[in-house]
């Protein structure tokens, strides 16, 4: 029986423009709605899972009537209004946030100088965040990340949290990431989120279109991935493969999420 739905945001339930009723093209539509329906009638939770601050992630939780999320890359999960931070064993320097605390180490301008053209703060949603820092660009993940591990700083990493529609000068296809502690991960969030709520796996499914949401497929039943995720991005076509729990959706977006959620309470 499905008991629970953890979805992201961008690319996923929300349509062009951020928007609930409006799908990949711009076109009006209801399908996402009509999934958030689904599973109210059902007596389903709907838990966000995305990268935005919690600021942004609280608004569309209210939105949509949930009672959970889950923000910045999770970093962070409020369950009922307490909110818990899935940061590992980093610690901030004193009187700051552990956004703060990264900024102060000139971390980001490390990575900028180490990608000259292709990592830029993701402005303007980089600011105002508690724990991560948010770029875009198109960067190899695993050199950066060995590079972090190099110059000292091992107890963050860098993830790519897909494809997104701003472009950027120089590049076709501009991905966001983030750089959070290397404790975090959506995958993280969602487990503890599950064992808080007393979810097993086969009661829960997760949906999201980037390669750090992909991660959440080891911990739930099973996994959906919009269309657009993979037609837009190779490198998560490439990590689908072989995954017995996860299945690509004809539909894209919205649409997606709408034949993710009934499919699965109908019992396909």
């Amino acid at each position: 029986m499905l008991r629970c739905v953890y979805t992201d945001l961008d690319g996923t339930l929300l349509g062009r423009g951020g928007s609930l009723f409006h799908d990949a093209d711009g076109a009006f539509s209801m399908l996402p709605a009509r999934a958030l329906e689904a599973c109210h009638r059902a007596g389903v939770e709907v838990v966000i899972k995305s990268g935005r601050r919690e600021a942004q992630v609280l608004e569309d939780a209210k939105l949509i009537g949930s009672r959970s999320y889950i923000f910045e890359a999770g970093c962070g999960v409020v369950i009922d209004g307490e909110k818990t931070a899935l940061v590992g064993e980093m610690v901030a320097d004193d009187g700051s946030t552990l956004y703060e605390t990264v900024r102060n180490r000139e971390v980001p301008e490390m990575l900028f100088d180490a990608f000259p053209g292709k990592l830029e703060y993701h402005s303007p949603w980089h600011t105002e965040r508690e724990f991560s820092q948010l770029f875009r660009g198109k960067v190899d993940v695993d050199q950066a990340n060995q590079l972090l591990e190099r110059e000292g700083h091992g107890d963050l990493k860098l993830i790519d949290n897909g494809a997104i529609v701003l472009g950027m000068e120089g590049i076709d296809l501009a991905h966001a990431y983030h750089l959070l502690p290397a404790g975090s991960s959506k995958a993280d969030a969602v487990s503890f989120h599950m064992r808080a709520s007393g979810y097993s796996a086969d009661e829960v499914i997760a949906i999201g279109d980037s390669i750090e949401d992909l991660s959440v497929s080891a911990v739930v039943g099973r996994f959906f991935c919009p269309a657009n995720g993979p037609e837009k991005d190779p490198g998560l076509r490439e990590a689908i493969a072989g995954r017995a729990n996860v299945t690509v959706t004809e539909g894209r977006n919205g649409e997606g999420v709408y034949e993710a959620i009934v499919g699965t309470l109908a019992g396909a």
